[in-house]
This record gives C-alpha cells, structure tokens and sequence, in this order.
C-alpha cells in the first residue's frame, strides 16, 4: 500500500538562488540566518536525518550517517509566491510569474470591486498585514469599508473586523474579487484576513481563507487522483490548489495542529498522496521579522519528527521541504527567492544518499509520477531510483 507523505515548512529557505539578486534578496537565508543568529541553536531531529549534510547548509550540524536522503531544490518557475512554490511542488513549471502591485491595484480593478460590493475600501496599498490593521482599523470601524492591501506576492488581501463585516460576508467579497481578477490581472490569491479586537489591540484570527486560481494544468494532484488513488490535504494545500486533484481536507489551527491531523489521516488506510502545508513559519514569524519566534517554531516541528517517523508504515515515502524563503533576518517582510530543503525518508528506501542541487521542485512531482507508477511527465527529474533498495 503505497503512500506519499509531503510536507510543507512553510518558507524554510536555505539559501539564496543565484537569481536572488533580481529579486533584492541577496543574503537571505532563512534557516542559517536564525541558526546564526541563536547561539546553540540546533534541530537535532532533523539533523538525524540529514538536514546539516545538505551542500551549502549553514548553522545546522551534520550527522555521520544520515537516516534520510537529503538535498536541495532550486524553483526554476520565476517568482518566489506560495502558489508557484506549491504549484511548481506538484508539477507545474511557470513561464511567467504572477502580477504583483507594488503601488497597489489600478483604479479600473478597484472601481469595478467596489462597485460589485457597493462598497468604498480602503488601504489599496503593499503592507503588512498587522501595520495594516492597526493603521487602517479605526477608519475601518467608523466606516465599515473593508481594507485591501497587498505585497510583494501575488495577492489580493482583504481585511476586515469580525463585527463590522461577517466572515460569509467577507468571504463573498473575496469571491467577487477571485472574479474580477482575470486575465492581465489575475494574481495568484485573494485572501480574507479577518481580524478582531479594539483600538490599539487588533489581532488577526485563524478564520483566514485563500482563494486561488486553478492549476493552469493538470498536476500530480490530478494524476494520482484519476488514477483512483486518495490525495488527502491538511492546511492550506486545499485553499492553494483551489480543489483541484483533492479527494480529503482539513484545514488546520496552527502548525502542531497541522502536525496533529497529519498523523491522524497516517492512522488511516488508504493508498495516495498525504500534502500538508505548516503555515507558521511564514504567516506568523517570518513576515514579522520574528526570529525568535521563528526558530521556536522549529524546533516544535523537530520535536514532532519522533512522532511522525513512528506513524510511517512500511511502504510509505515522507517528503520534508518547503516553498520558498521568509528570512526574518533581513529588513524586508516579504518571501525570498532561495533553495529549499529535501528530506526523503522510507522505511524500505535507502538512507544517507546525497540527492544534490535539484534543478527544480517538480522533480518531487516526477517522484512521485514514478512511485505510483502513473506516467505522468513534468519536465523534471525523479530520484526514486536513487533511493530504492535494490
């Protein structure tokens, strides 16, 4: 009974590509930044299992005998959004990125939303998400317009206060808005950012949804699926693929929850694809320059890998990687265009194999083309035989 277990730390970037500098990132480096940054700091669950023997790893000790296979992977799409990091995860490799506002949206874009809510906005400008609110949340209030903003990504943000504006009423204003932004516009995510809270204290909740474009083609979501294989996603996976090659989902209230109904959906019997998305990292701690929260977070996660190992069954293949980079580091609150890590562990697969500098992050898509059996083609390498035991 084979099972594909891929999970998503959320902007653990590892260094920079070298195409970082078209995207003044020069000098990001997620995990090493936070790792330099602490003395003592170490993630001994994942060194275990290779993450220090990755080439060019910094900050994070490497063991003698890896128990994983381990690497690195180079996004060959451009851009360094969650959805071209996820898409390119599961197989499609972009030509072009996303559109990005970063003196916020044209006046026909605004004009038309506003019109279909019957509704001014405020904001319309690249922000944070909590300077936002806090700028912005007592006009919100007096008013009852929502507030739109948006970043160095690819999205379309919509704040507002539980009790001004409901969140089916919020959620409507983001479909609407999926509507309008089409074509030349058409930006990788709207997202509802609901928050709560009095002046000088408002809090984002974890009431946030994503609303994305379809996969601009079929991904290995899809292939696993019509092949009558389960895909079972927890956290945001299902939000980012906009449905699309799901089969389960769960949305999830942190990452130790995102931990927690992984290893629930282990227990189960079913043969397929098990995505998980951990979105701390990146939503709480590396947008707001939290370093220490940030490496917190980590080691919860590396606490949790004894965990996940035990569930594992015997023909089951885990992933550990991540999207793109958030260095809390630099000065900047925005993603970072760096490698990621590649963990690949089974209790039936070779461990301590060096799988390099993958080319792209569909190779993990060609995986698991090869490990279903499927014949799916991404344009990408597999290193499934690299790691079967012969």
């Amino acid at each position: 009974m084979k099972r594909l277990i891929i999970l998503i730390l959320d902007s653990v970037g590892i260094g920079e590509l070298p195409d970082a500098s078209n995207y003044g990132d020069q000098g990001s480096n997620t995990l090493g930044n936070i790792a330099a940054s602490i003395p003592g700091f170490s993630l001994p669950n994942l060194e275990i299992l290779g993450l220090g023997n990755i080439n060019g790893m910094r900050g994070i000790k490497p063991t003698i005998a890896p128990k994983a296979c381990y690497g690195k992977m180079a996004e060959k799409s451009p851009g360094k959004d969650t959805t071209t990091g996820h898409w390119e995860i599961a197989g499609i490799i972009m030509d072009r990125p996303f559109p990005v506002y970063p003196r916020g949206f044209p006046r026909e874009v605004m004009h038309e939303f506003e019109r279909a809510i019957n509704k001014k906005t405020l904001g319309n400008i690249p922000a944070s998400g909590t300077e936002i609110i806090n700028i912005l949340g007592d006009e919100h209030l007096k008013t009852g317009y929502p507030i739109v903003y948006t970043s160095a990504d690819s999205v379309f943000q919509i704040a507002a206060h539980e009790d001004i504006i409901p969140i089916t009423t919020l959620y409507k204003m983001c479909g609407i808005a999926r509507k309008i932004l089409k074509g030349d516009h058409a930006v990788g995510r709207v997202i509802a950012r609901p928050f709560t809270g009095e002046k000088g204290h408002y809090e984002r909740t974890d009431k946030r949804r994503d609303f994305s474009l379809d996969p601009i083609k079929k991904t290995i979501l899809d292939y696993v699926k019509d092949s009558g294989y389960k895909v079972k996603a927890v956290g945001k996976i299902e939000d980012i693929f906009n449905k699309r090659g799901i089969t389960d989902s769960v949305h999830i209230h942190g990452n130790m929850d995102g931990v927690n109904k992984t290893l629930e959906y282990m227990k189960k019997s079913f043969e397929g694809i098990l995505f998980t998305n951990l979105v701390d990292f990146d939503m709480l701690y590396g947008h707001r320059n939290d370093v220490m929260g940030y490496a917190k977070a980590l080691k919860e996660f590396d606490n949790r890998i004894p965990d996940i190992l035990a569930r594992l069954r015997d023909d089951d293949l885990l992933i550990i990687t991540a999207d793109h980079g958030c260095d809390p580091t630099t000065k900047g609150t925005d993603h970072s265009r760096e490698y990621v890590p590649l963990l690949v562990y089974g209790k039936r697969f070779k461990g301590g194999v060096n799988l390099g500098t993958r080319a792209s992050f569909a190779d993990v898509a060609q995986t698991a083309s090869h490990y279903f059996g499927i014949g799916a083609e991404f344009g990408a390498e597999s290193f499934l035989d690299t790691i079967l035991e012969k």
